[in-house]
């Protein structure tokens, strides 16, 4: 995850890029107002990845507006989250726009060629936690992260998991997603030697309390190394996966420099 300004900075070394067009380019407002949204044009700069677009809440026209703003300013990739596949549509209208309707996610450019230090393992309890795992596993990506998907494979049958060892074994950071109680992400936690995202989910009965149940499960677990995202938020899951799978690049980079 290079950040923008260490390109631009490349750029003026190398003479490709001059000193008044970097200045230039660094003096430029770090945001857009279009009205209905302040568009972060340095999120790249200051963070190594550009401002994603969360479409809940949003009208399709809204979306595309914000695209706009982005491409305008030479942004070649956008992300979009929590996107129905009617908003989708009508957002492919004005753009070419793959949705990745499992996810509810839409992305404007292609995929990156994953450039992290391993793969993201992202693990489901059941079929039914797929959704927020896609969306997981579509962040990384969209990241440029290698993702391994293990759906279903939920501690009522530990035997699918066990199946698996290998990739959990060799995984950079692993990215747990479950309701009912949660009790993937101990297990997994207990069986893996790298960082452990868990996501909570909303499935489940009754006393599952629309995932409290399994977010306190994973709050408490014993085993070391498991860190806990909000409820349903597998886009926050797949994010910090995908900021650790790059770590060593990222000090591989600095040490050069």
């Amino acid at each position: 995850m290079n950040s923008e300004i260490r390109r631009l900075l490349e750029g003026v070394r190398s003479g490709d890029v001059s000193v008044d067009e970097a200045l230039v380019r660094l003096k430029s407002a770090p945001f857009e107002d279009i009205g209905y949204a302040k568009v972060d044009l340095h999120r790249n700069i200051r963070q190594g990845a550009s401002e994603i677009i969360y479409g809940s809440g949003k009208t399709p026209s809204q979306i595309s507006g914000i695209i706009s703003t982005m491409k305008k300013n030479s942004q070649e990739r956008i992300l979009i989250t929590r996107i129905t596949k009617e908003s989708a549509y009508e957002i492919g209208r004005s753009h070419e726009l793959k949705y990745y309707e499992d996810a509810r996610c839409g992305i404007i450019g292609e995929m990156p060629v994953p450039d992290g230090i391993g793969s993201i393992v992202v693990a489901t309890g059941g079929t039914s936690d797929i959704p927020v795992a896609e969306e997981a596993a579509v962040t990384a990506e969209f990241l440029g992260n290698n993702v391994v998907r293990l759906y279903d494979v939920g501690v009522s049958g530990l035997h699918r998991l066990l199946a698996h060892k290998e990739h959990i074994m060799s995984a950079s950071v692993i990215v747990a997603v479950a309701g009912m109680e949660g009790a993937l992400a101990s297990v997994i936690g207990g069986l893996a030697d790298c960082p452990v995202i868990a996501v909570p989910t909303s499935v489940g009965y009754g006393a599952s309390f629309g995932g409290v149940a399994a977010l306190l499960s994973m709050l408490n677990s014993c085993a070391s190394g498991v860190s806990v995202v909000n409820i349903d938020n597998g886009f926050g899951g797949g994010y910090i996966a995908g900021m650790i799978n790059h770590m060593e690049v990222k000090n591989n980079e600095n040490s050069v420099h």
